[in-house]
């Protein structure tokens, strides 16, 4: 026995090689949908949003965790780009910031149609599957995105968004977001407001899923109750392993299981360990505790490459989601759960809100309350209690007459 102890390191070694090589072989037919990729804030800060900008050539794109080669590397089959602009746009040019960043999207497929097809549905992610293409899909992250307007959602909508983050670092006028639980925002909407309950129904009618990263819990829970179909975590991760407000408690996680919802594991490391440094093992626990108490369907990947400042150890790019799968076929995952990991869970909640969706139902319509939104940047048309130079004459009459009144007592 002494004499062979110098196999056990190649022992271990090839067993390594045995589970990166099962990892490719189930990726070659399943590649990842990660939930959340911020290359399009990055192309706004680092080109302001000029893609033939040689240096902003996605082949040989230095510096940040996404380009085409590490996406190839890594099997990255179909990616949700986060549609993000910060919360300092509430209130103020929001939709317009959106809209450019959902052109970069677009532009992005354009420029790249070797690599890239721009698809807003589970079948056009099968279709991208067997083009061996990225998958391409918009998700809009923050509610302030829509400023509070249900017809901005529904154009939004149109022009491809299937997902909505109901907030991102701030509340919205309707909705409560994670630092609310952190103690650093006051609660306001206690969850959902009125208003915010008819957002989550006109994304059920619409077809958009509904992604609850970055709410408060009683935000999560209200949607969870609210919502017709599944909604997922676009990039959050297991509370208990971190206790970090940004992540999932055990009680939403049991909701999450109770209604067929996803959560996908968020990558950075202050959401890993709560700590400046983590590593892919503590990584796969997370994913490990969210099968364990929300159940293999509800497990899967939302990396937040090039959203973040820091990641774990052996997952500093898109190219190494091979890694990050071997172990967990290592840790006994079957083929199954790695393969719903992979995409599978994300398929069967895309199908299940397409399903839900009910295009021939009345639109939501009620606006949100004037006295509810910030008025120093906007209109007010529409809203009859406002004092317009629009109005019609009889209005307009009524309106002048207690000051004519009041006038003619001088």
């Amino acid at each position: 026995m002494s004499a062979s102890w110098w196999l056990w390191p190649l022992v271990a070694i090839c067993a390594a090689d045995s589970f990166r090589e099962q990892a490719e072989r189930i990726m070659q037919d399943t590649p990842v949908i990660d939930g959340h990729n911020d290359l399009p804030w990055q192309m706004l800060s680092l080109f302001n949003n000029q893609l033939r900008d040689e240096r902003a050539n996605l082949t040989t794109l230095a510096d940040t965790h996404t380009n085409i080669p590490k996406l190839e590397a890594g099997f990255v089959g179909g990616q949700f780009w986060s549609v993000y602009v910060p919360c300092d746009t509430q209130n103020k040019d929001a939709v317009k910031r959106t809209l450019e960043q959902m052109d970069v999207v677009h532009r992005m497929c354009q420029l790249y149609p070797e690599t890239f097809l721009c698809v807003t549905s589970s079948a056009g992610i099968r279709q991208a599957f067997r083009e061996r293409k990225v998958a391409s899909l918009i998700g809009v992250e923050g509610g302030h995105s829509i400023d509070s307007s249900l017809g901005v959602l529904r154009a939004l909508y149109h022009l491809g968004m299937r997902y909505l983050t109901l907030t991102h670092s701030c509340n919205t006028p309707w909705a409560d977001n994670w630092l609310v639980d952190r103690g650093d925002d006051q609660a306001e909407s206690q969850g959902l407001s009125l208003f915010g309950q008819h957002v989550v129904k006109e994304m059920n009618r619409l077809g958009v899923m509904i992604d609850l990263a970055h709410v408060s819990v009683a935000t999560m829970k209200a949607a969870l109750q609210l919502s017709k179909a599944p909604v997922i975590f676009s990039h959050s991760s297991a509370y208990s392993l971190c206790r970090h407000r940004r992540n999932v408690p055990d009680d939403v996680l049991q909701m999450v299981k109770d209604t067929g919802s996803l959560v996908m594991v968020n990558f950075y490391t202050e959401y890993v360990s709560c700590s400046a440094r983590a590593s892919l093992s503590q990584v796969a626990d997370h994913l490990d505790y969210i099968k364990k108490v929300a159940g293999p369907g509800a497990v899967g990947l939302g990396g937040d490459y090039d959203g973040v400042s820091s990641l774990p150890v052996g997952l500093e790019d898109v190219s190494k989601y091979p890694d990050l799968i071997a172990e967990l076929l290592r840790r006994n995952w079957t083929e199954a759960e790695v393969r719903g990991a992979l995409a599978d869970n994300l398929l069967r909640v895309f199908e299940a809100v397409e399903q839900a969706s009910d295009h021939s139902k009345s639109p939501e319509e009620e606006p949100i309350p004037l006295d509810q939104l910030d008025g120093s940047c906007r209109t007010s048309y529409g809203y009859s209690e406002a004092p317009s130079l629009h109005r019609k004459p009889g209005a307009l009459l009524a309106f002048l007459t207690p000051l004519l009144l009041s006038l003619c007592s001088l």
